[in-house]
């Protein structure tokens, strides 16, 4: 039976940075069976033409099924084929992040970076289209992006807030505008400097045209004084977007001396399932961090 449509595995797809096992998580029955589609195609796609295109769409399809071993598998495989594509290494790295393994994140995504010096950007293609299908993000901002994510979980918030710069600055659109500057503003206040924390928040209107990253925006819109943290968090959902909520109001808790209050939800973060998103990452690292400095 090809791999795609194996049951979920019995060993743990990553360790915690609390040291707990991770498995892989349930993929939701409503959209099942499109997603083993996918890689059903993918996997066929990349086993006939083993383009970086295909290989890459094969890791990320494989990743949606929350396959992230086997995903970096892949990315790895497809990097004996081709070793100075940016792209394989940005998207093992986004992977490496998922599964708590920092430095090799950190390693892949240094290494993107060098690659793309003095080449023109392009646009990344969603894998799970927003509602107007408009994909918001590039190679260059994504690679930024998430090498910034991986400094900001080793604690390294000045040269994570360096690489969110960079992030911001290399993208054109609200979306990207929103998503790097609440992380940048973030980590900027974690690095001690609130004064560089609060130019970032002058750009930032209500009326942005925001497509898919509108927690990002109403965390920004808090920072601004101009939301109320009990009503973002009201607004908050479930999933990814709402535990970016949380970790971000988390974090403004945090930034203004409110550490119980940051807890809280830390806490809160952690008692839910969705491991693989950024959001309880931070808040597994932060905890971490908390607690290596009671001891």
């Amino acid at each position: 039976m090809p791999r795609y449509r194996q049951q979920a595995a019995v060993t743990p797809e990553a360790t915690s940075l609390l040291g707990k096992p991770l498995f892989r998580p349930p993929v939701p029955e409503a959209n099942r069976k499109q997603l083993e589609a996918d890689a059903a195609s993918a996997f066929q796609l990349a086993s006939g033409e083993p383009s970086a295109v295909n290989i890459i769409w094969l890791g990320r399809r494989t990743a949606y099924l929350g396959k992230f071993r086997e995903a970096i598998q892949v990315f790895s495989g497809g990097m004996r084929l081709y070793p100075t594509d940016p792209r394989l290494y940005r998207h093992r790295g986004h992977r490496y992040i998922t599964v708590r393994e920092l430095d090799r994140a950190q390693a892949d995504l240094e290494r993107a970076a060098e690659l793309i010096k003095g080449q023109p950007d392009e646009v990344e293609p969603d894998g799970q289209p927003n509602a107007r299908g408009i994909p918001t993000s590039t190679l260059h901002t994504n690679i930024w992006y998430h090498l910034a994510l991986a400094r900001y979980l080793k604690g390294d918030f000045a040269g994570a807030a360096d690489d969110w710069r960079r992030a911001r600055d290399a993208g054109k659109n609200p979306d990207n505008l929103v998503s790097s500057s609440h992380w940048l503003c973030t980590a900027l206040r974690r690095a001690d400097r609130a004064a560089d924390a609060r130019a970032v928040l002058d750009p930032i209107r209500a009326d942005l045209d925001v497509i898919e990253n509108g927690s990002y925006h109403s965390l920004l819109l808090l920072y601004k004084g101009e939301r109320q943290a009990d009503a973002v968090l009201a607004a908050a959902g479930e999933g990814a977007s709402g535990t970016a909520v949380r970790y971000g109001v988390s974090a403004w808790h945090l930034a203004e001396g409110r550490r119980d209050e940051a807890k809280k939800l830390w806490d809160r973060i952690l008692t839910g399932s969705d491991w693989p998103s950024f959001g309880f990452i931070a808040a597994e690292a932060d905890t971490a961090r908390a607690a290596r400095s009671t001891r």
